[in-house]
Formats: C-alpha cells, sequence, structure tokens
C-alpha cells in the first residue's frame, strides 16, 4: 500500500466555511491593534488576531469534523500509548486553559499526525510503525503540542488575511496573481518552515520534561529521511525544513534538552 508521508501541519485551511467569515470579522474590528503572543520556551514575540478563546473554539469545531468522518481506535495498546504519551505531555506543557483531547485515527496510509488549535490532536496508525515506540511518539506529539502552544494556526491565519488585505489596497489588478505568488515563496513558505522548526524546539523540551529520552527526536527524523528516500525537492520552494535541516538543528539543542530530561529523572548519557 501506497503510503503518505507525514505532513507535521497546524490544519489552518481546513476550518467550516463561517470560520472564514468569522476571522474576516475579527480583523476588521482589530486593524492594527493584534494582540502580542509570546511564545513558551523560544520566547519569540508575534502578533495575532486570535484570542486564546478564538483558538480553542475553532479547535473544538473543525475536530468535530474530523472524527465525524474518521474510523476512530477506541480501544488497545496503541490507542494507551497515544493517550499515555499525551497525559504526559500536556501536564508539562505552558498550557493556557487549552482542551487538550487525542484520538487514534485507523488509516494506515496515512504517516502523518496533526494538531488543530485549541489542544485537538489526531495521530494516524500509519505512523506507529515509524514512531516504533512511546517515545517515537511523544517525539510527533511534543511537536504537535508546539504548534498549539505557539498558536501556529492562528498566526498563520492573521498572517494570511493580513496579507490579502494589503494586497486589496494595493489595488495592483492584473499583477495580483503574481504579488500573491512572490508573497507564497518570500513569505508564507518561510514562515510555515520557522513554524515547524520552533515546534521542533518547544517539542524537544516538553518530551525532555516529561521524562522522554531527546535523543529519540533524531533517531525518529532519521527513520522518516530513510522511509522519504532522501526525497522532497529544494528545501526553499516547501513549506518545512529538510530533514538535514531539521536533525542538525535538533542536535544543536540536545544538550539543553538532555540536562532537562535528567532533571526530571532521566537517565543514560549523551
Amino acid at each position: 500500500m501506497e503510503r503518505t508521508v507525514i505532513e507535521f501541519n497546524v490544519a489552518a485551511a481546513s476550518y467550516p466555511k463561517p470560520f472564514g467569515q468569522h476571522c474576516l470579522g475579527l480583523l476588521l474590528a482589530c486593524g492594527l491593534a493584534l494582540a502580542c503572543h509570546t511564545t513558551p520556551v523560544t520566547g519569540r514575540r508575534s502578533l495575532n488576531a486570535f484570542s486564546r478563546a478564538d483558538d480553542i473554539q475553532l479547535g473544538r469545531e473543525a475536530y468535530a469534523q474530523v472524527l465525524a468522518e474518521a474510523k476512530v481506535v477506541i480501544s488497545g495498546p496503541a490507542r494507551e500509548q497515544v493517550v499515555r504519551a499525551m497525559t504526559r505531555l500536556s501536564a508539562v506543557s505552558d498550557d493556557s486553559g487549552y482542551e487538550w483531547e487525542v484520538n487514534l485515527i485507523d488509516d494506515d496510509s496515512q504517516v502523518n499526525a496533526f494538531a488543530l488549535p485549541g489542544g485537538k490532536m489526531a495521530v494516524y496508525t500509519g505512523i506507529l510503525s515509524v514512531a516504533e515506540s512511546e517515545t517515537g511518539l511523544a517525539v510527533v506529539m511534543g511537536h504537535e503540542i508546539g504548534h498549539v502552544v505557539a498558536r501556529h494556526g492562528t498566526e498563520r491565519m492573521s498572517s494570511s488575511l493580513g496579507l490579502d488585505t494589503l494586497l486589496s489596497l494595493l489595488n495592483i489588478g492584473d499583477y495580483k496573481g503574481l504579488a500573491q505568488s512572490g508573497l507564497e515563496y518570500l513569505v508564507n513558505r518561510p514562515f510555515g518552515r520557522a513554524q515547524e522548526s520552533e515546534a521542533d524546539e518547544i517539542g524537544l523540551v516538553y518530551m525532555a520534561r516529561a521524562g522522554y529520552d531527546p535523543r529519540e527526536a533524531v533517531a525518529f527524523w532519521e527513520r522518516m529521511e530513510a522511509l522519504q528516500g532522501g526525497g522532497g525537492g529544494p528545501e526553499f520552494l516547501s513549506t518545512h525544513p529538510s530533514h538535514e535541516t531539521r536533525v542538525e538543528r535538533l542536535k544543536a539543542k540536545l544538550p539543553e534538552a538532555l540536562s532537562i530530561w535528567r532533571a526530571a529523572g532521566g537517565g543514560g548519557s549523551p
């Protein structure tokens, strides 16, 4: 069976149609007075037109749609691993009242996991063989929790709405398509890669805090690279860092993560 290579994402484009109108209304109401958000772990400051309550509501409604169309695994060792990892990771996250929930979806063709704003997450059975263990799952799920606490989903939506409004105000007519393409490659895709790297860093810290060996993050991405066969095209055309970039950045963060892990009761040596 053909396998879909993992695409970690913030699922910002999958909300029900009323949310598009809601987003535009928020943007018009807020104007330039966007709320400033400080990202846990990294300390990055970002602008977001949405409140945390908006994050929770957007994620809750989109998640209901996902589950309505999915075959959810309701029992068994794999589900127990996923739920246990979520419990441990969310307990050490920088929680702002999120609604943490995870479901295991029975679909071996999807080597994938995703999180929605507000704390709702899905893990597909297709990723279990790559994760290999609960620690491997903690790599994936810590990354997704990183997206949630950094509020990447609504940050991306805020950015997209702002750029669309700017293009409309510029009234560039026939050049709008060209401008949109330029923004996609010069702004949106680098922005996406930066968000993925930030979620990697946050996830590494969270798995260490939860007592999972952070060295597994490097091993996980090396297995993912082997699965993908080193393909994927040039990094600058992608919304995700290359596996090589990802692994090197994780290795650079490992000493700090190992210290956190040992302080949490982890053992072993670097």
